[in-house]
């Protein structure tokens, strides 16, 4: 008798592609299949590059769809049958993990199969934080357009349903998305502590205060886990300087640092030169990306047959009434410029904490609920020094810079306590 399908799928981040998961599926294909279950992973495809644009919401039906196809081959010849589900998201693709599941727990799919593994990879879970800098106002102005639908949502500046941005109904205790994560028994999320320019400890590890603020000039001090570093076993703050000797950042970025002397050195001058024009090219690719997005998206919305069937459809017709009224008398989603808004988390965070990024009223309720999980376990990695940290958690170019197998110690930590 063959053995029962576990199907693995695993979804990658922003302007990615099934290739920046490589290390992931590499590491997790060495389990051996035993002779109940045997293993099977779906690299997720329909999002790829300019396509992630498109909302979490409508990135995570697609999903769907690739995970009933996958589950109608496996099954057609009546030999082999899906009977255990996990799920792995790097990024934006741990949002999209959390709407998948939510989609397959309305369609009563985990009455049927069973939900076994949910991790996240550097993910923001309560969307991206601003700080109180100029940069960081503008950063989030102008992403939150830039980005279309899904910048919308990363900034909490959308109203998906009765006048709430997505990832706050996301993580309300009654709603499918917080039901469906709480059906998996090994439920663990990893996050950068340190040097994550993209995706903040703060939001990756669903927390309201970040420990690791100025981490050198405080002293802390970490205790690596030994069998999988970097991730951290323990750490404190306040020893002695000697205790915790400052490490040398790295002069040049990964991409130089593998060009040579004096390669590199030519372009760092040459940069200052050319940073105007890569600026405006940059944002150009961004305008040009969420114009198509946003045809994409009118067009998804048009199809009434497709959208009869979607979470994003039967949530938003229902509420759109309603939704229009809360925010007549509550107002609008929390405005990232209120000088209320983060209030509550600022009189917690001691005064040398300059750099701690600003929660709006929606992300503290979203850091609330999230916490109530009882399965939710964290693992943080150190990885000192490094300009970002963003895609050595997963390896994601470990075939372009050395530097990112360091992250092999989270990813083999994610392999060995993978429940099969």
């Amino acid at each position: 008798m063959a053995p029962q399908i576990h199907l693995l799928v695993a979804i990658h981040g922003m302007w990615g592609n099934p290739d920046h998961l490589a290390a992931l599926v590499r590491e997790i294909s060495t389990i051996a299949a035993t002779d109940e279950f045997e293993l099977n992973v779906l690299v997720a495809e329909t999002n790829r590059s300019e396509h992630t644009y498109d909302g979490i919401d409508h990135g995570g039906e697609r999903i769907v769809v690739e995970i009933d196809e996958r589950i109608k081959s496996l099954e057609e010849t009546g030999a082999q049958k899906v009977t255990r589900i996990s799920v792995a998201g790097y990024s934006l693709g741990g949002l999209l993990s959390r709407y998948v599941i939510g989609i397959l727990h309305s369609r009563k799919f985990f009455e049927k199969v069973k939900p076994i593994n949910f991790n996240t990879f550097a993910s923001p879970h309560i969307g991206l934080p601003r700080y109180p800098s100029l940069l960081s106002s503008i950063v989030s102005a102008v992403g939150s357009r830039l980005l279309s639908r899904t910048g919308e949502q990363f900034y909490g500046t959308d109203r998906w349903s009765g006048g709430k941005p997505l990832l706050e109904i996301m993580s309300e205790t009654n709603s499918v998305f917080y039901e469906a994560l709480n059906l998996f028994p090994q439920l663990t999320i990893y996050a950068n502590a340190v040097h994550d320019t993209t995706v903040p400890y703060i939001t990756a590890a669903i927390d309201t205060v970040d420990p690791f603020v100025d981490h050198e000039k405080r002293g802390l001090t970490v205790k690596y886990n030994s069998a999988y570093k970097p991730l951290i076993e323990s750490y404190a703050t306040g020893q002695p300087e000697e205790a915790h000797p400052r490490q040398r950042k790295p002069l040049f970025p990964p991409a130089l640092q593998d060009l040579g002397f004096p390669l590199n050195v030519i372009l760092i001058i040459a940069l200052p030169l050319f940073l105007p024009l890569i600026i405006i090219i940059v944002l150009i690719r961004f305008s040009l990306d969420s114009r198509a997005s946003r045809k994409r998206i009118k067009l998804l919305e048009a199809d009434k047959h497709r959208a009869s069937g979607w979470l994003s459809t039967m949530l938003q017709d229902i509420n759109q009434e309603v939704g229009d009224v809360v925010a007549d008398i509550a107002g609008a989603p929390d405005d990232p410029d209120d000088p209320e808004a983060g209030t509550s988390l600022c009189r917690r965070i001691p005064k040398d904490q300059k750099a701690h990024p600003i929660l709006s009223k929606s992300q503290m309720r979203m850091v609330a609920n999230l916490n109530t999980l009882p399965n939710l376990k964290r693992q943080r990695a150190f990885i000192h020094p490094e300009l970002n940290t963003h895609g050595v958690i997963i390896c994601r170019e470990e075939k372009r810079f050395e530097s990112h197998k360091v992250g092999l110690g989270v990813v083999r930590h994610w392999r060995d306590n993978f429940q099969l």
